[in-house]
């Protein structure tokens, strides 16, 4: 029941509310800003992918804080809702708690019951609310940070793939044995075949060079060899870390089964449940869990190679397919890390708010081990998620059926949009009733990528896909058989950009 004493809106200075409020709009404003300034950098700097998962990330932002304000507006009413005190001290979090009748409302204290949540819970809950905010934006950056900063390493691979020493290592004559090769010699060992060694080994090379040189180069000639020509230059890691900025967008992303996750962790974070003995470690399983089918997927890669032939010729060749993915879905493994991300959070949220609200030493971590297991837990699935699961899932999933659209950078899919427009309208103008062409169809980047195994690069547009396109020229388009040709006319002053470039296929 509220305090009659207490200093209320109306007996308050005017200025000082002013000041209150101006302060609170003056960093609302220089937050908001700040968005605004990283997504016109994103822009300029056209990584589409990054400034819509800046987009997710203000959405989630404002879904949290709508959330706070039905919290707000709903605070008395949550309060009046009245329980047997008998049913209110089941499940509480703590060993012992005694009941202040003061703060119930009086409605209920009449009754001889309890708020089902009462008007301090409800503030209590709001500063929750505000600490989960911040902890998985945190979070997911650091988590992308450290994930992008390894696969810096993969720069210098890259680079070797373009020098004698690898040429004559892959030479494309050569007879060998599918053991001798690299690849073969790591993955084709005596526990590739045993059913009870197979897991414990693929759990542990997580954490003991998770993503070797061999395999880095073994995946990408196999993504080459079923996507592109033999003879292409197509810059594999530029490839992969695309990917990766494409696939933020979800790993921000909050869907509805992780709400229920994570309302069931609040449920369970009870006494009686003995929480703080499991609850903290389920991030850190399905996280070994996910690393551990990633790296069964190379071997089961080099198994399926060396099954189909004991002897190749140049390099040992794995073919991309969706049948090694759990259900046949790459994507699933990405949703699974996105929840491990926000469960993650979800538990460094839950420790710094209780810890500040109420103190480290509260009935929340009466125990010691308790805080070490929790601090524990959060640093090392923050760490091994970002720096060891994150890289290895982006090279894997990359060994699937399809290819994904982010094959193109930006500036290319910009040019070939613009390509297409001009060529409905060229074919509009030269045939008027036939503006229910299947051209929108064939040239579409969104669905023919990933949706067709088919999709093949020649060389020549795979040296030309990352390259800068200048979209301000005319573009003359020839509907073929089978075929779609595009002859580009610059003007004079753009002609050296890409006089060794005339023309690419597009074989769909």
């Amino acid at each position: 029941m509220a305090n009659v004493s207490e200093t209320t809106l109306e007996n308050t200075p005017t200025w000082a509310v002013a000041t209150v409020c101006f302060i609170m709009i003056v960093i609302s404003i220089f937050i908001e800003h700040l968005l605004h300034i990283l997504a016109r950098y994103f822009k300029r700097k056209r990584r589409k992918s990054l400034t819509e998962a800046l987009e997710k990330i203000k959405t989630e932002l404002m879904l949290l804080g709508f959330t706070s304000l039905l919290l707000t507006v709903s605070e008395k009413s949550i309060a009046n809702i009245c329980i047997p005190k008998g049913v209110g001290e089941t499940l509480i979090p703590c060993a012992s708690i005694a009941f202040d009748d003061a703060e119930e409302e009086t409605k209920c204290a009449e009754q001889g019951k309890v708020s089902l949540l009462s008007r301090e819970g409800v503030r209590e809950l709001q500063y929750f609310i505000f600490h989960l905010a911040v902890c998985h934006v945190v979070s997911c950056i650091l988590t992308f940070g450290l994930g992008m900063a390894k696969m810096r390493r993969w720069e210098s691979w890259e680079g070797e793939t373009k020098t004698l020493e690898y040429q004559f290592a892959y030479d494309p004559r050569r007879f060998q044995l599918t053991r001798q090769t690299p690849f073969g010699k790591r993955h084709l060992n005596y526990w590739s075949n045993n059913s009870v060694m197979y897991w414990p080994v693929c759990l542990v090379r997580q954490f003991y060079r998770s993503v070797p040189k061999v395999d880095y180069f073994t995946l990408r000639h196999g993504f080459i060899m079923a996507h592109f020509s033999e003879e292409s230059n197509f810059d594999f890691q530029k490839y992969i870390e695309r990917a990766l900025e494409n696939d933020f967008g979800v790993v921000v992303g909050l869907s509805w089964w992780i709400w229920i996750f994570s309302v069931l962790y609040i449920f369970f974070n009870a006494n009686a449940f003995y929480s703080h003995f499991w609850l903290p470690f389920i991030p850190l399983m399905v996280l070994l869990l996910v690393g551990t089918k990633l790296q069964s997927i190379i071997t089961d890669m080099c198994l399926d190679s060396h099954d189909k032939s004991h002897m190749i010729k140049g390099t040992l060749l794995v073919r991309p397919s969706d049948h090694f993915f759990w259900f046949g879905w790459p994507k699933l493994l990405l949703h699974l890390i996105s929840f491990i991300l926000f469960q993650n959070s979800f538990q460094l949220a839950f420790f710094t708010w209780t810890s500040i609200r109420f103190g480290i030493r509260s009935c929340f971590h009466e125990e010691i081990e308790n805080i070490i297991i929790r601090v524990a837990m959060v640093v090392s699935v923050q760490i091994l998620c970002g720096y060891v699961t994150l890289p290895l899932y982006a090279l894997v999933t990359q060994m699937g059926t399809s290819m994904r659209k982010v094959v193109f950078t930006e500036n290319v899919i910009r040019g070939i949009q613009i390509w297409q427009d001009k060529a409905k309208k060229n074919m509009a103008l030269r045939n008027p009733y036939s503006q229910g062409t299947s051209l929108d169809t064939s040239l579409s980047l969104e669905t023919s990528l990933e949706a067709s195994p088919s999709f093949r690069l020649g060389a020549s547009l795979s040296n030309f896909m990352d390259r800068p396109l200048d979209v301000n020229k005319h573009m003359n388009v020839n509907i073929t058989q089978g075929e779609i040709v595009s002859e580009q006319q610059e003007s004079e002053n753009q002609a050296s950009n890409l006089s060794s470039f005339q023309g690419f296929n597009l074989q769909l």
